[in-house]
């Protein structure tokens, strides 16, 4: 199949596919003879693995790794998971750190009038900067 068919079943766009191939993520394609690339099977199961693990936050230097143990059927399952844990503990400090941005967030809202009047106490605040948010 071609880029765009390969694409298509993978759920990864050939942008995408192009990219992952100049980083060294994906392998390039076999090449006809007027230069297209030629994707199989195999090729659109690596990039729905791709896909899957970027559908979970990997980043790519862990999806790299992932691929890595992925392909070696002689891997422990133990380093699998220590590449899991380390991304779901690093999801948890984002999480707490999204909810942490909402909670200031929702406070600001609710201290701002809404309505005619010039003065805002959101704006004052991201004027102020974070000691602002502190005093609140």
């Amino acid at each position: 199949m071609n880029i765009g068919e390969a694409a298509q079943a993978s759920g990864v766009s050939a942008k995408m596919i192009r990219h992952y191939e100049s980083i060294g993520l994906f392998a390039q394609p076999v090449r006809s003879e007027s230069g297209y690339r030629i994707y199989g099977e195999r090729e659109v199961h690596l990039l729905r693995f791709i896909r899957h693990s970027r559908d979970l936050g990997f980043s790519l230097e862990q999806i790299r790794a992932l691929l890595g143990l992925w392909q070696d059927r002689d891997r422990p399952s133990r380093e699998v998971r220590a590449l899991a844990q380390t991304h779901l503990t690093e999801l948890e400090t984002k999480l707490a750190e999204l909810q942490a941005m909402k909670a200031t967030l929702e406070q600001l809202v609710r201290s701002c009038h809404g309505d005619e009047r010039a003065d805002c106490p959101i704006l004052d605040t991201l004027e102020a900067g974070p000691e602002a948010l502190t005093k609140r």
